[in-house]
């Protein structure tokens, strides 16, 4: 069995790209191989076959392998509820709320679930590709580290170091990060990527060519950045639009502090249809077809924050001129007359007043639901299949109108009673093309039409395979893999 891992000089490098561009390079040589990364911070979550909640971006590992997701490639996963604090979910199940200099402490316990996730992989699988968090470089972390190098000296791994071009100082961020290491951690790094380059490869050739003297480490490849790429973002909002028609359905979503899988959006911003527009803090919500509420790791402060922005009075205004306005779980909750924590969950406890605008009322409750989900839609009677992740129960009247049934005949969401307000706990709406069509018609576009959003992951990744087949020293990498 073999590992591989890949770190980057900093968040957003990459790192999630590069490992599931080369599980699915393995994957093609018909090779068993699984993604796996110990320790994540992310609001961006995927259920998984299991039962358990891992990161987003490792389903889409999961999938570049042609494997189900489970709770073992993600042992660890953060979900950040203030400037200080996060979830804490460990094998796919949510543990506690911790500050940070807390978790620091409980370090030592959650490297022994790292490591026992990591054992049960290496046993089921030929290769494990393990995607670093971060940065290695980040020495106030140092001290018990489970997510860089103080993993891959546990398990004895190669590193590849990749870096950003595109943020400017590359040669910098490959040498310093080589620097501050330690020197058995400086050993284990066998090689640098440089991503996303603009431009002639070659001018970069004398600046290659210093890097490798200098840190005597060869340069693997220069991947150059792709035009009209699409892969799930691990945590940060890709406001990229895919090609679009004259006339676009034009769709808005409010960036609250701790929204979360707002990935559930990407099949709108990519359908040529519909134009998506993440409003940012301080912006005023523009004019809009359908008005969406994301998904909310701390709903009662998001609440706070949309009250603080204006936006309340926007969103109703978009209602009174015929808009129509979707919530997505703790955006669904928002919607209702109140969402009580009693237990104090996400914040102090107490009741928040919510926008009133569905007849329902939310009680946070400590059990969190994890479900993938298959069923219809009320309206169309369409088919649809997602995830749900909440740690909610809600009640009222609305439920009377369910926004879906699942197949096993439990309804989900709320309808208002004049039809324009709708919310639902289902994430991955809008990957089901059917539903993702009857919602945009029941929004207004009466000319809504399917698009096939998991054949365009799917082709992502073969695309991204063909990249790295192209630009990277496959057989060096390969090599580092036994194979």
């Amino acid at each position: 069995m073999s590992v591989l891992m890949i770190q980057g000089c900093t968040s957003d490098s990459g790192k999630s790209t590069l490992v599931a561009g080369l599980c699915r390079v393995l994957r093609r040589r018909g090779l068993s191989v699984a993604p796996f990364k110990p320790q994540n911070m992310a609001l961006n979550s995927a259920v998984t076959a299991d039962g358990g909640e891992i990161g987003r971006a490792q389903a889409v590992q999961a999938q570049a392998c042609g494997l189900a997701p489970i709770s073992d490639m993600n042992p660890v996963l953060l979900k950040p509820n203030s400037e200080t604090g996060s979830q804490v979910i460990i094998q796919g199940r949510a543990l506690t709320e911790m500050e940070a200099r807390d978790y620091h402490r409980y370090k030592p316990l959650a490297k022994k679930a790292v490591l026992e996730s990591f054992e049960r992989l290496r046993r089921r699988f030929d290769h494990l590709v393990v995607e670093g968090a971060g940065s290695p470089a980040e020495i106030n972390l140092r001290e018990g580290d489970i997510a860089n190098m103080g993993f891959a000296e546990e398990v004895d791994c190669p590193v590849l170091l990749v870096a950003d071009i595109e943020r400017g100082g590359v040669f910098a961020h490959l040498a310093g990060t080589c620097q501050i290491l330690a020197e058995s951690e400086r050993r284990r790094i066998k090689g640098f990527v440089v991503n996303r380059f603009r431009g002639d490869p070659t001018i970069l050739t004398p600046g290659l060519k210093w890097l490798e003297n200098y840190c005597g480490k060869p340069v693997l490849g220069v991947l150059p950045y792709l035009v009209g790429f699409h892969l799930e973002a691990e945590d940060a909002i890709d406001r990229r639009q895919g090609a679009k028609e004259a006339q676009t359905f034009k769709i808005v979503v409010p960036v609250t502090p701790r929204i979360s899988n707002h990935t559930d959006f990407d099949p709108l911003r990519l359908n040529p249809q519909t134009e998506v527009t993440f409003v940012r803090p301080g912006e005023e919500l523009p004019p809009a077809d359908l008005l969406i509420l994301a998904g909310s790791k701390s709903v009662r402060g998001d609440l706070a924050f949309l009250e603080a922005q204006g936006w309340p009075e926007r969103i109703k205004r978009h209602l009174r001129y015929g808009g129509r306005l979707l919530g997505v779980c703790g955006g669904y909750q928002m919607l209702g007359r109140a969402v009580h924590d009693p237990d104090g969950l996400e914040s102090a406890p107490g009741t928040s007043a919510g926008l009133g605008l569905l007849d329902v009322e939310t009680s946070l409750a400590p059990e969190k639901r994890l479900l993938n989900v298959t069923g219809r839609l009320t309206w169309e009677d369409a088919p649809a299949s997602g995830y749900e992740i909440h740690a909610g129960l809600t009640s009222g009247p609305d439920l009377a109108r369910p926004f879906f049934v699942r197949d096993d005949g439990e309804p989900d969401g709320a309808v208002s009673s004049d039809g324009q307000t709708a919310g639902t706990y289902l994430h991955g709406l809008f990957e089901s093309p059917p539903a993702a069509a009857a919602v945009l018609r029941w929004a207004g576009l009466k000319t809504a039409r399917e698009l096939d959003y998991r054949s365009i992951r799917e082709q992502g990744l073969e695309r991204l395979a063909d990249l790295l087949e192209k630009h990277l020293d496959l057989g060096f990498i390969l090599g580092l893999l036994g194979l």
